[in-house]
């Protein structure tokens, strides 16, 4: 098997305010996504999001099912959005391949048996990816940075100075619940998402990576009157509940990946929190 999958039980917002650090980093921080020659991710009760990384060196790994799942295969009843963060590497779905650069995301859904990760020609590819449960087959599709819908918010001024790539969302391609896309900031800044927000009908996990060895991004989560932070670094993932923020700041510009899932796929879906309102 070269799949593995551990789980992590959802939180209440009371409980939550009483974790001292290493209980908010053990419940929701993924310090060690990338494994070579292996596909390892966390099973999240948080609207049953898979959350994992596969780091291809010299061989093909496929995407087996888990005892999680209690499916024949991964995707009987489960979508998957992957984004190489690596060097392009080949992905294999019923036997169509598919070429997937750095940056690119590829949509994978509901039904597909057979999915293998091919390595790299040169280099180690590293696919993060996000998997959530899903009630139709949609069309296997990749999606460069060119088809994905830009948008740049923020100023230099103001340390967030940034664009947004969506990717994986209904205005570009069609999926059941999940959505994914990346966001990278300008030299210069450092603040991703802020002003802040909530969203009640999905949750959400973000990715960092850019990141040199010596910096790292402090990020931050709970209600918004009442927040923590989780410093992160390079290749780190960390899991955001429905009743929490999810922002951060870095000691570099650096670049993020973000995905959710639930009910509602409306990206403008959310309750915006004033700087001046966080405590």
């Amino acid at each position: 098997m070269s799949t593995t999958i551990t789980t992590r039980y959802s939180s209440h917002p009371e409980d939550f305010k009483n974790y001292p650090t290493e209980e908010i980093r053990k419940k929701f921080l993924l310090e060690n996504i990338f494994i070579p020659n292996q596909i390892t991710g966390v099973y999240t009760m948080e609207d049953r999001l898979i959350v994992g990384g596969i780091h291809l060196v010299d061989k093909p790994l496929p995407l087996d099912t888990v005892d999680q799942l209690k499916a024949p295969y991964f995707l009987e009843r489960r979508e998957i959005g992957i984004i190489n963060v690596g060097a392009t590497c080949t992905i294999e779905v019923d036997g169509e391949s598919i070429s997937l650069e750095r940056k690119q995301a590829l949509y994978i859904g509901k039904g597909n048996k057979d999915v293998v990760f091919h390595p790299a020609k040169e280099g180690d590819a590293l696919l993060y990816f996000n998997s959530a449960p899903a009630h139709t087959t949609y069309p296997t599709r990749k999606i460069t940075q060119k088809e994905a819908e830009v948008v740049t918010l923020g100023s230099l001024e103001n340390s967030n100075h940034r664009t947004i790539y969506k990717l994986l969302v209904n205005s570009v391609v069609e999926t059941c619940q999940l959505q994914m896309g990346m966001t990278e900031l300008k030299p210069g800044s450092v603040w991703n998402t802020m002003p802040a927000h909530v969203h009640d009908r999905r949750m959400e996990a973000y990715f960092y990576f850019d990141l040199k060895e010596e910096n790292v991004v402090s990020h931050f989560m709970g209600a918004p009157d009442e927040t923590r932070h989780i410093w992160m670094k390079n290749h780190q993932a960390v899991i955001s509940p429905v009743w929490s923020i999810h922002s951060g700041a870095g000691t570099s510009n650096y670049t993020f990946i973000w995905g959710m899932a639930g009910e509602n796929m409306d990206y403008g879906d959310m309750d915006m929190v004033k700087p001046s309102e966080l405590k």
